[in-house]
């Protein structure tokens, strides 16, 4: 039985408002906890890259969360991704599973899904930042851009691969994000192709583009581009015309669909745009604070950084509501999934060569290897190797809270 002395009065702070930080506030408010999520964005961020969830972890976190059946009806139902030359031509296709896992669903639409769950019990603080962390023997005293200062017992950095929570705490961020050679960029542009629910993937020496239709608005596609990089690159992130000059720069003269999308490319104003690296540190916490998701262990693509974002939101919840000290409880969340994400970093080096080799021979060579894994004798070696990372942990049987307990099944 839940013993609900142990979070008695304990009143937390989570930076950021995609997946981690309210995945791990829904635990925490069921556990007793008093908690504030603080967010940059002026309301909740919509849209985005699609993300999926695989293997047994994942879905028992999410059962356990109450959410799988949410998330099952409004997953994408993503089809086959095919990559084609610049004539249009196949070259090859990958079965939906390995880029789309058991089960897809729009960043925005999982993000919605634990708002809603979520803010009758937490506090949301839209449009605010944290501008300062002062840590005594009993708690945190914070300042923001807009709000009042105010104490908590704890704070968490779930606020992403450029997390503020980890500068403030630990340090610039140049001491603990590592480029991996490649960038990638989002946008929508109009679905010209008329895909429904798959994707188009066309490859030169070292770019990827990717043209795909998730089944939503049907005359909307999304473009995704991944190209390489060897040094990070230097750009003002927040400049919309240097990072959409950048792309166009990159691109030029490639044939099939990209002249069009570049076309498309200088309409838009809402453009991602970032490096593929990993967030590798010795530590999670540092007194008071502790990191969870992409600011403590990110990998942005290939790493299943989401699943992995919300099984460790599970981890630091029930090793919080079991330990009545905040030192054990973050030394016991470390211990037991540091070598589950670092696995899961290491399934995501391969996402930028697999997505833009570098060379034609290794466009190639790509094609031949996918053509052989997808062919049904291999079927099976295929979809065991994507999820091996994702399961490469022992769920503990924490006490679960009240709500929770009636309804838990397994």
């Amino acid at each position: 039985m839940y013993e609900q002395n142990v979070t008695a009065g304990r009143r937390v702070l989570i930076s950021g408002a995609s997946i981690a930080g309210p995945s791990l506030a829904l635990w925490l408010s069921r556990y007793g906890y008093e908690v504030t999520v603080v967010e940059k964005a002026p309301a909740l961020r919509g849209g985005g890259f699609a993300v999926d969830f695989r293997g047994h972890v994942h879905r028992t976190v999410l059962e356990r969360m109450g959410i799988w059946d949410e998330v099952n009806r409004c997953q994408t139902h993503m089809g086959e991704q095919t990559f084609v030359d610049e004539t249009g031509a196949e070259q090859m296709r990958l079965d939906p599973s390995f880029m789309s896992g058991d089960v897809e669903i729009f960043r925005g639409d999982l993000s919605r899904i634990l708002y809603e769950r979520t803010r009758d019990r937490v506090e949301y603080v839209f449009g605010d930042s944290i501008t300062s962390l002062t840590e005594t023997a009993d708690e945190v005293h914070v300042t923001f851009e807009r709000s009042a200062p105010r104490t908590f017992d704890l704070v968490v950095g779930a606020d992403g691969l450029h997390s503020n929570v980890r500068r403030l705490a630990f340090g610039d961020e140049s001491q603990f994000v590592h480029h991996l050679g490649y960038y990638v960029a989002g946008f929508d542009v109009p679905n010209h192709l008329g895909l429904d629910r798959t994707a188009r993937w066309f490859n030169a020496p070292g770019r990827g583009v990717c043209l795909n239709n998730y089944g939503r608005e049907p005359r909307t596609a999304g473009v995704l581009m991944v190209f390489e990089a060897d040094q990070p690159l230097d750009h003002d992130r927040h400049d919309l015309a240097a990072q959409k000059r950048l792309l166009a720069e990159r691109y030029a003269g490639l044939g099939w669909e990209v002249p069009q999308i570049l076309r498309a490319l200088e309409q838009t104003d809402a453009l991602y745009l970032d490096a593929i690296a990993q967030v590798r540190m010795d530590r999670f916490a540092k007194g008071r604070v502790v990191l969870l998701g992409d600011a403590g262990y990110g990998a942005t693509m290939g790493g299943m950084g989401t699943g992995l974002a919300v099984v460790c939101a599970y981890v630091l919840a029930g090793e919080l509501a079991t330990h009545p000290d905040h030192k054990a409880a973050f030394a016991a969340y470390e211990a037991r999934i540091r070598r589950f994400a670092e696995g899961c970093q290491r399934t995501a080096g391969g996402a930028g060569p697999m997505l833009a080799p570098s060379t034609a021979a290794r466009i190639r060579r790509r094609n031949r290897t996918y053509k052989l894994l997808n062919a049904p004798l291999l079927a099976g070696y295929l979809d065991r190797l994507t999820v091996k990372s994702a399961t490469a942990i022992e769920l503990k049987a924490y006490p679960l809270p009240t709500p929770l307990a009636a309804a838990h099944t397994h």
